[in-house]
């Protein structure tokens, strides 16, 4: 069956580890903070409002520091467990977890101590809280975060955002939905300029998840008294409103006992003649019990938005984890594996690149379609077989002895100055694809989630493939100017024996050949034939320089881009792995933090499952 004490205790253990973790509402918004799906009572109040009068009188013990300014600077977290009548009382602090405190007084000393490890002996504030567990039979199971007291002025040694920093740190904890407010105002002051008042109605302003508490009643002007606000007439809330008569000052430095001084409360309101009609439901022993129910019933609420929300992120953290990859194996074949399991991966998004999986691989098509076609067009042939140029070869070729019909050696000479323009742009294909390569590598490498985990493993994939690029493209450099060399050294002798011969007849003799060797329209014709020639080869190169390029860049860079990196890979020793292997810190931060919370998240499951729930 379901108690009480199973419920806040519970809570007590999640906002235990919650703190540990660094999650306490506040601090790392990368994680989604368990510390805020559990229902929490913030006590909240301005200076010299009676805040700690009221938490010692609930616990019945002294144990808060106490003096001038600002005395709370850190929150504490203060978790009440109810133990059998007649055990002894002691006290526990989370960052001290092996030493119990019997001396209240020591409790107070080391909160004034740990507050001022991290805030310093200035009056600094921090968000980062302090947890302390008091164990008594004279408690209900409770849990109380008691906040610094708001202020209106710095005071000296204060920073000047001091009041601004206080009121955001109480502001994050009270503004959430699962935080219920303990508003603590004096009843000697107007409620009306009640600081915690204030700020409950700005972040609670129907009143569902703030109870008014009432201090100083006994202080208050002979002939007055508080009921309009203690019976909701004045300030309405939908929580009750609790009237608290604390300690005087005199019997708080006479060390009057607490449970004296609950004695005398009880009597205060049982005789009062404005009050005693309210005796039973006054007092800081129905305050305690009060908020103890109402925090169970809350919690019991919950649990099933919790549960839901806990499962939700133990997925996200688990999802994340695998993204991140799972730590480091120690043995050399374990991290050989891993290593080639990056390395695959890499292999296997560059060659979906190129295969059209992913963007990127149709830009080789356009180096083919678009950049050679334009490049072989933008070619100076226009110049290279001018009439004035066509001469001027024609007869240098011919030296002291003119060509009797075809000049054969002009025409070679033609040829092969006009097909030595085709390297340029065979040479420029290459290159272009080798571009093309080298991006597709880089964001391979770019979207291989696993790499981002090694900086270095990833530098020298990236160094490993950029170098057999730089191979495979003096490989097919080779390639195609040997293409335009063969072009060149064999020339298709059947076009030429196609071309009409050069004669003309007279006298009907066929035999005779009179063309005039040296007239305009000879070189036209020589020129003619040259271009018809070029144009030939050139529609061949359109079509095997491609051919080239993919054979020697495109497919070697999807079979063997790593090859040597493969070999040299299985000469490392284990020492040279495990630096293959050497993480992102920043990643392997984040790997150990979503570790925690995943722990965490799952021992808050296994402890909500632990518990049968009954309505």
């Amino acid at each position: 069956m379901t108690t009480m004490e199973s419920l806040i205790g519970l809570v007590n253990r999640i906002q235990r580890a919650c703190t540990v973790l660094g999650d306490y509402g506040g601090g790392d918004n990368s994680f989604s903070s368990l510390w805020e799906a559990l229902p929490s009572v913030a006590v909240v109040g301005g200076q010299s409002s009676g805040k700690s009068s009221v938490l010692e009188s609930i616990v019945g013990r002294d144990f808060l520091p106490r003096g001038s300014g600002i005395v709370t600077r850190r929150p504490l977290v203060l978790q009440l467990h109810k133990t059998d009548e007649g055990s002894q009382e002691y006290a526990e602090f989370l960052h001290l977890p092996k030493r119990r405190f019997t001396d209240f007084g020591a409790v107070r000393n080391e909160i004034q101590e740990e507050t001022d490890r991290i805030t310093g002996k200035t009056k600094q504030i921090s968000p980062v809280p302090i947890h302390l567990s008091i164990y008594s039979p004279n408690v209900v199971n409770l849990t109380l975060i008691d906040l610094p007291g708001l202020t209106k002025v710095a005071i000296e040694g204060q920073p000047e955002t001091i009041v601004d920093d206080i009121e955001t740190m109480v502001r994050s904890y009270v503004e959430k939905p699962n935080c219920i407010i303990l508003a603590i105002s004096p009843a000697n002051q107007d409620i009306a300029t009640s600081d915690a008042m204030k700020l409950a109605r700005e972040v609670d302003p129907s009143g569902d998840r703030t109870f008014g508490v009432l201090t100083k009643l006994d202080l208050m002007d002979k002939g007055t008294n508080a009921l309009d606000v203690l019976e909701g007439r004045s300030y309405r809330l939908q929580q009750p409103w609790v009237g608290i008569v604390n300690r005087s000052q005199a019997d708080i430095n006479k060390n009057v006992d607490m449970i004296v001084a609950r004695r005398k409360e009880r009597e205060y309101f049982a005789t009062s003649p404005d009050y005693g009609h309210l005796a039973s439901k006054m007092g800081s022993e129905y305050l305690a019990k009060l908020l103890s129910q109402h925090l169970e019933s809350v919690i019991r609420s919950r649990i099933p938005s919790i549960t839901s929300s806990i499962n939700k992120t133990i997925d996200e953290l688990e999802s994340e984890m695998d993204h991140l990859g799972r730590p480091i194996a120690l043995d050399a074949g374990a991290q050989l594996y891993t290593v080639l399991e990056v390395c695959r991966a890499f292999e296997r998004i560059f060659k979906e690149h190129l295969d059209g999986g992913r963007p990127g691989g149709d830009r080789i098509y356009g180096v083919f379609d678009n950049q050679l076609p334009a490049a072989l067009k933008k070619l100076p042939f226009d110049r290279h077989l001018s009439l004035q140029n066509v001469r001027r070869v024609v007869s240098e070729a011919d030296g002291y002895q003119p060509h009797l019909i075809a000049p054969e050696q002009g025409y070679r000479r033609l040829i092969e100055g006009a097909l030595n323009y085709f390297r340029g742009p065979a040479e420029a294909s290459v290159d272009a694809v080798h571009f093309v390569l080298k991006e597709l590598v880089r964001k391979s490498i770019g979207e291989t989630q696993e790499l981002k985990r090694f900086p270095t493993l990833q530098a020298d994939i990236a160094a490993a493939a950029n170098e057999a690029l730089e191979r495979f493209r003096d490989e097919s450099k080779k390639t195609v100017v040997r293409l335009v060399d063969m072009e060149s050294s064999y020339l298709t002798v059947d076009f030429f024996r196609k071309l009409p011969q050069e004669v003309e007849n007279k006298g009907g003799n066929p035999q005779a050949p009179v063309t005039d060797r040296y007239g305009e329209g000879h070189f036209r014709r020589i020129g003619s034939n040259v271009s018809s020639y070029v144009g030939m080869v050139s529609d061949t190169l359109k079509n095997t320089i491609p051919k080239a390029v993919v054979f020697c860049q495109v497919k070697e860079a999807k079979q063997s881009l790593l090859t040597r990196f493969y070999t040299q890979l299985g000469k490392k020793e284990g020492k040279q792995l495990l630096q293959l292997l050497d993480e992102d810190p920043a990643l392997m931060e984040r790997r150990q933090q979503c570790a925690k919370r995943l722990e965490l998240y799952k021992a808050a499951r296994d402890e909500i499952d632990s518990v049968s729930w009954t309505r």
